[in-house]
């Protein structure tokens, strides 16, 4: 299993300096919306499908995205670190300003790709084109970001699926062949989903930003020991109660010993 050793610092914002030359590092930057503002890219959620740089594709990790506000607030995920930047809209495009992010370290794969994506955006000012639910954004060299408007994915009903398992200051990306997730039950009380070996159910209580956990029904299958491991954390949630944080399309789950887990909606 993959281990991020996170510092400090991990969740402080920093100055971004490939994204502008004359930086402050308070993260306001000095954009701000023009006439040219595009009701068709502000106010929604897009996910990054990819980026194309000198003509080769780069295909976006999951959980990568941007959103473009109104007052020309950016926020979003380069595929590892959160960022914020301002921007200026005008004339059917898009520059994007100062901009802050995370000082977290991922697996070489995110991290090269959220580096192309970073220098993309941060390359002057980027053409808008609004196609249906797809946004594509286009620098002054011909490099292409390419997105997918998504909607909100609601708590009930989703199948969330685990990403990340955290612990303190260090995080795990999941063994290949995991895959585990959740999905919650409004109407029957319940959660339930696959640890990574086995399939569990729960009883399931959500309320004032928790999640109460019953005792885990689960099958009895043996797996390879990192599939185990990762079976371990997961059944470290029940029998307890865990808060919840949702944002869009991602479920941020914490015990009250600090573990954590990570999802996204699945597709």
């Amino acid at each position: 299993m993959y281990r991020q050793r996170l510092t400090l610092t991990a969740l402080t914002l920093i100055p971004l300096a490939m994204a502008c030359g004359n930086e402050t590092g308070d993260g306001t930057g000095s954009g701000s919306v023009g006439s040219g503002a595009n009701a068709d890219v502000t106010g929604a959620h897009w996910i990054i499908d990819s980026v194309t740089v000198d003509g080769t594709s780069h295909a976006a990790p999951a959980g990568a995205n941007v959103e473009f506000g109104e007052n020309g607030k950016v926020q979003g995920n380069y595929g590892c670190n959160h960022f914020s930047a301002t921007a200026t809209f005008k004339d059917g495009s898009i520059d994007v300003g100062e901009t802050s992010m995370t000082e977290m370290a991922c697996e070489e794969g995110p991290m090269e790709f959220e580096r192309t994506l970073a220098r993309t955006l941060a390359d002057g000012a980027l053409t808008t084109a609004v196609k249906g639910d797809e946004l594509t954004l286009t620098t002054g060299t011909g490099d292409r970001v390419h997105l997918t408007k998504e909607q909100a994915a609601p708590l009930y009903g989703t199948k969330w699926a685990v990403t990340a398992l955290g612990d303190g200051e260090v995080a795990q990306s999941l063994p290949e062949g995991a895959d585990p997730y959740l999905v919650l039950d409004k109407d029957k009380g319940t959660v339930s989903g696959h640890l990574g070996c086995n399939d569990v159910s729960a009883k399931a209580t959500v309320s004032d930003g928790h999640i109460t956990l019953g005792t885990p029904k689960t099958t009895r299958m043996m797996c390879d020991s990192s599939l185990m491991d990762t079976e371990k954390t997961l059944l470290g949630l029940f029998d307890s109660k865990v808060g919840y944080e949702l944002d869009h399309r991602s479920l941020a789950l914490t015990s009250t010993n600090g573990e954590s887990v990570t999802a996204v909606a699945g597709k």
